[in-house]
């Protein structure tokens, strides 16, 4: 069973925050009010009574950037990018140009079962493949997806999402993880190679762990699921 606490992602902007399980549909941007130059989306929004104006740019693999300027002083608001400062004005403004952002995401934006690219390419096969969405079971782990035979209820596979260092140590970041159920035998051969880990937070005997960061091909990982998927089909007299 899961057991980790829940990744807060401290390592992500507010942009990335906001955006993040989220990919653009550009067919909405103009209409939104957005305005383009060459592969680059821009548009320009002030608030709290025109004494703040925020500048978001969208390039054209989605990544939002923006700057948020005091207009009383013509310069950026720096304490806006400071995490640790708390203080209630800071903290409105920083509520304020967030709902700018989620307005723009709720608008132009498509919902995403996880963050990055090959986690829902790999989710986007295996329901093509086998017809299950994953399920996210928990409200402490937003980002935790697993994928079970509704057959017997057995899981083969989860994408959680966690800090880099927990499965490489000394590195950092948010990256997702496939949990794939496999041999002992299978497993021990795997992990003795570059890229398959011991499966992370599941027993290491039955499970490896690949990081979805495309340093394993889309057609190698869905082997491993198909292995995976073997072990949760209902036996009959046949098959036993």
């Amino acid at each position: 069973m899961l057991n980790s606490k829940p990744l807060y992602n401290k390592f992500m902007s507010i942009e990335d925050n906001v955006f993040q399980r989220y990919s653009p549909d550009f067919d909405k941007f103009e209409n939104y009010g957005f305005k383009k130059a060459g592969k680059v989306f821009t548009i320009e929004k002030s608030f709290k009574n025109d004494l703040f104006k925020a500048c978001i740019t969208i390039d054209d693999s989605g990544k939002v950037s923006g700057t948020v300027f005091d207009l009383e002083n013509n310069d950026e608001f720096l304490p806006l990018r400071v995490e640790n400062n708390q203080g209630a004005f800071v903290c409105d403004v920083r509520a304020a140009y967030e709902d700018i952002l989620k307005d723009i995401r709720d608008n132009c934006f498509t919902r995403e079962y996880f963050i990055f690219p090959q986690s829902n390419r790999i989710t986007n096969l295996v329901i093509k493949k086998y017809g299950n969405k994953p399920e996210f079971l928990w409200d402490k782990f937003k980002g935790s997806g697993v994928f079970r035979n509704p057959e017997t209820n057995k899981w083969y596979l989860a994408i959680l999402d966690v800090d880099r260092s927990k499965i490489q140590a000394g590195k950092k970041g948010l990256v997702e993880v496939a949990d794939i159920k496999l041999s002992p035998e299978h497993i021990e051969k795997l992990i003795k190679q570059e890229h398959f880990y011991p499966g992370y937070h599941m027993n290491k005997k039955y499970w490896m762990t690949i990081i979805l960061d495309d340093s394993v091909r889309d057609e190698k990982i869905m082997e491993l699921i198909e292995e995976s998927h073997s072990f949760t089909v209902k036996k009959t007299k046949g098959n036993v």
